[in-house]
């Protein structure tokens, strides 16, 4: 793993940073509505201040500092490294999850010192902060009556011990602990992955070879949090290729950031780019006459994408005017910039893929858990390395093979140090060096990589006959009409579906059609909204065997959610959750 470039832990990437690009504008956060932003200079000079100040409070090499934070912002990465300078630990906590699961991971992990975001997090906090070992909370906001880490700062200004700071840092090598990701799991408690520097920095030197940036230039926006591995692993690849790094203020400003920001590439799990292409849909149908019909016809030809010319000339000619009459107005709405857009998290409908990328924004989908730092592979549109329903090929240093029953194996220099005081659970997921991911997959001829089902999720029907459900909810949720879909019929006769709608698209709809409702229970009581919906599902099952196909499905009143409890943070289901929380429904299918 060795680079030419003397990179091999992860605070060693500002300094690359700082010699190679000396950037005016390393990281850009929004305070109080202005954009500020911090030097490349000032970021290593901060880091350090938080390296000195640790010290100073007793923080030792292995101790564990605990992050958590509602948006990503500057102060956090500041942090990071300032952490990681001295051997510690950087353990990240979503900020969304339980106040019980704040005190599991912070007891777990033993965290010495929290640094949060807001009074949101804090109040959540201060539930439990008696039952841990926390000996501070500081806060990145300005909270009457609480400690600031302003005063981590503040008690680094004295450079005296900077000369400790530089001996830590030299004892550290590319195989030390690096920080503590707890998976949020869909069942049980959270496991703390343990992930080195080597882990990370090997994904991120990989992972810099397949993404298309003008080095030292391009600006990218980040929203994705920052506790979560697919993200925080970017982050230091923009870093490392010295891109500027904006900090959306939410998701629901994404639309306005992208605007101020114009940036070049952004990062977002599938169901952003689902809202993003559903909004654009719902706009196109509210054109008339000659403008709606051209609208739709550029439609259509996206969706009928192939990469590299494969579809013909002909239809490279009529893509080229629909660039220019239709999608060049999607360019403008994310900013006008944007040469690529990431996908990770979970897997990405082919449409989207298409549609996207024919219209010049192209997607980038990838493969990978935390457990792997996290890229396993990855699609890349330079070198013939993309292909479309693929998660591309392996990246440097990763191999890939899949076991006799399908499961997908890997083994490389990204592949975990094990789960954290369990080495139980990491010896159940480990074979002969190689990491099992619990997908199942397969690799083509050409070496690119298929995901086809979670192999826990798979299930038996009574007639014995196997059922891979997210096949089947991926392509139920390429309706405008679905939002989730859960199969199900583990030991029952057929599969079925438990689903909710996607509430904006069908009031909309219902409106159109002038069906009258009082409230979200009337809709989908309807008889012709009922009937709609099975037509979406029969011509999904079409493509799949007889034993596959959904033969019942119930519609949910209400939106899934984190909050909610469906979904995790990553937006993954939790099938436990909502099988419970719907009994009704799938007694009622099943009855």
């Amino acid at each position: 793993m060795d680079s030419p470039i003397n990179i091999h832990r992860l605070f060693d990437i500002p300094q690359y940073q700082l010699t190679t690009y000396d950037l005016d504008k390393a990281f850009v956060t929004k305070y109080d509505g202005k954009w500020k932003s911090i030097s490349t200079k000032e970021y290593i000079k901060k880091s350090n201040k938080i390296s000195r100040g640790l010290l100073r409070l007793g923080v030792k090499p292995n101790d564990k500092i605990a992050v958590i934070s509602t948006t990503n912002r500057t102060e956090w990465n500041v942090c990071d490294i300032g952490i990681l300078q001295i051997g510690a630990q950087n353990v990240p906590i979503y900020p969304s999850i339980s106040k019980e699961d704040y005190e599991y991971i912070l007891n777990h992990a033993e965290a010495m010192y929290c640094f949060v975001s807001d009074v949101t997090i804090l109040e959540k906090l201060n539930q439990i902060k008696a039952n841990t070992k926390l000996k501070a909370v500081f806060t990145f906001d300005d909270i009457a009556n609480e400690k600031n880490w302003n005063e981590v700062l503040d008690l680094g200004n004295d450079t005296s011990n900077q000369n400790e700071v530089e001996i830590y840092k030299s004892n550290i090598t590319s195989d030390d602990l690096a920080t503590l990701i707890y998976t949020s799991g869909t069942t049980g408690k959270p496991k703390g992955v343990m992930l080195s520097h080597k882990n990370i920095v090997s994904n991120v030197l990989a992972c810099a070879k397949r993404v298309p940036l003008e080095l030292g230039k391009d600006k990218a926006l980040s929203f994705l949090p920052l506790c979560h591995i697919f993200e925080r692993m970017v982050i230091y690849l923009y870093q490392y290729s010295g891109i500027s790094i904006y900090y959306a203020e939410s998701i629901e400003k994404m639309t306005d950031n992208l605007k101020e920001i114009r940036p070049q590439v952004m990062t977002a799990v599938p169901r952003l780019y689902e809202k993003v292409y559903d909004k654009i849909i719902a706009k196109g149908g509210e054109l008339t006459g000659l403008k709606k019909k051209l609208f739709f016809w550029a439609i259509d030809l996206g969706l009928k994408y192939r990469p590299y010319g494969a579809n013909g000339w002909w239809y490279e000619k009529k893509l080229a005017v629909a660039k220019k009459l239709i999608f060049s107005k999607w360019h403008q709405a994310l900013g006008g910039n944007i040469k690529v857009m990431v996908s990770g998290g979970a897997a990405l409908q082919q449409r989207l893929t298409c549609i996207f990328t024919a219209a010049g924004l192209p997607i980038i989908e990838g493969y990978g858990l935390t457990e792997t730092s996290p890229v396993i592979s990855i699609n890349d549109h330079k070198n013939k390395g993309f292909k479309i329903g693929t998660v591309g090929k392996a990246i440097d240093d990763v191999t890939i093979k899949i076991a006799e029953d399908g499961e997908i194996l890997v083994k490389g220099f990204n592949v975990m140090l094990g789960y954290y005081k369990d080495p139980e659970k990491t010896a159940e997921v480990m074979t002969n060096g190689y990491f099992q991911t619990g997908d199942i997959g397969e690799i083509d001829i050409d070496g690119f990589l298929r995901i086809t089902d979670r192999k826990k999720e798979m299930f038996k029907t009574s007639g014995g006959k196997y059922v891979a459900p997210t096949l089947i909810e991926n392509q139920l949720k390429q309706s405008r009409f679905i939002e989730q879909a859960m199969v199900v019929g583990e030991g029952e006769k057929m599969p079925a579906a438990i689903i909710q709608p996607n509430f904006d698209f069908l009031v909309q709809w219902a409106k159109r059609k002038n069906i009258s409702f009082q409230s979200i229970e009337d809709l989908i009581a309807n008889k012709i909204v009922i009937e709609r919906i099975e037509e979406e599902i029969s011509f999904c099952n079409q493509k799949f065997g007889k034993w596959e196909q959904v033969k019942k499905f119930e519609l949910t009143p209400d939106e899934w959610s984190v909050d909610g409890g469906q979904l995790t943070p990553k937006m993954s289901m939790k099938r436990k959750a909502i099988k419970e929380k719907y009994s009704n429904l799938y007694d009622k299918i099943y009855a």
